[in-house]
C-alpha cells in the first residue's frame, strides 16, 4: 500500500469519529507528522490536488453523497417489494441494481470526503510550517 492510500485510510478513520473538521485535523496531523517524512507529504499532496474532486458532479456527490444515494436505495426497496409480492424476478433485479449503486455512490463520496480532509490537513501543515508564530 503506497503513502497515499495509507494516508486515504488514515483520514477515513478520522471521518468515521463524530467531532469537529479542526479536531479531525488535528488528530490527523499528528499522524501525518509522525509516520510521513515533509518530502513525502509534498509528493502526496501534489498526487492529491490531482485526483481531488473539481467536477461539479463530484464536488456534488462528495458533499451531498447519501441524498444522491437516497433515490437509488428508494429504487432498492421498492424493487424487493415489487418482486416479492408480484413475484416477479424483475423486482429483485432492480433491487440488486439501486442496493449496489447507492452503496458504491455513498462509498466514492466517502472516498471523496477524505480525500479532501487529507488535502486541508496536509495544506495545514505546510501553514503551520511557513507561519510557525500563527499556529496554537
Amino acid at each position: 500500500m503506497d503513502q497515499l492510500e495509507r494516508l486515504t485510510k488514515m483520514a477515513e478513520d478520522e471521518l468515521t469519529e463524530y467531532s469537529t473538521d479542526a479536531r479531525k485535523m488535528e488528530k490527523l496531523r499528528r499522524k501525518i507528522g509522525i509516520s510521513v517524512s515533509a518530502a513525502q507529504q509534498k509528493e502526496v499532496k501534489a498526487a492529491l490536488l490531482t485526483q481531488v474532486a473539481s467536477s461539479g458532479i463530484a464536488k456534488l456527490v462528495e458533499e451531498q453523497r447519501q441524498t444522491i444515494a437516497l433515490p437509488f436505495w428508494g429504487m432498492a426497496g421498492l424493487g424487493l417489494l415489487g418482486g416479492i409480492s408480484l413475484a416477479q424476478w424483475v423486482g429483485f433485479l432492480v433491487a440488486i441494481g439501486g442496493a449496489v449503486a447507492a452503496y458504491r455512490l455513498q462509498k466514492w463520496g466517502w472516498e471523496l470526503e477524505a480525500k479532501r480532509l487529507l488535502l486541508n490537513t496536509l495544506e495545514d501543515i505546510e501553514a503551520r510550517i511557513a507561519n510557525p508564530q500563527k499556529s496554537d
